[in-house]
């Protein structure tokens, strides 16, 4: 595989955790296709280490959302060996569950990610994504 194939697969790796937030059922198969056992995710708020408890974790956080909507741009990624590095920016929509009627603003953020990927006997594999809040509009969930 020459270095664009390995460039496209691991941008395919953050294209299908952004798209997975929004649009799929998050379970054990979806983590383990797109993650390093060790993966370590890290948001502005809290961060999560290891695979385990990975699926619980996106759940339990977007459970605070009526919906979500993520947007990245294209990936950079830098290949050195066995490892790699990728970086992207990414606006992300949150829709508040309706509360008796009341009109809430949607929290909107933007973000710079940054992260790692490892070649592992599955192939590529993220195994670190860290999220930088640059910007922000509306309030997130009391």
């Amino acid at each position: 595989m020459n270095a664009r194939q390995v460039k496209a697969e691991i941008a395919e790796l953050f294209d299908r955790y952004v798209l997975a937030l929004d649009y799929d059922e998050l379970d054990e198969e979806w983590a383990r296709g797109i993650f390093s056992d060790d993966v370590l995710i890290e948001f502005p708020v809290s961060q999560h280490d290891g695979i385990n408890g990975l699926v619980e974790y996106h759940q339990k956080a977007l459970s605070m959302w009526a919906r979500t909507h993520h947007v990245n741009t294209q990936s950079i990624v830098s290949i050195e060996g066995d490892r790699a590095t990728i970086r992207a920016n990414m606006t992300s929509v949150h829709v508040h569950h309706e509360r008796a009627g009341e009109a809430r603003e949607h929290y909107v953020s933007g973000t710079y990610v940054t992260g790692d990927a490892v070649r592992t006997d599955r192939g590529w594999r993220l195994s670190r994504l860290s999220f930088d809040l640059i910007w922000k509009t509306g309030n997130p969930p009391a």
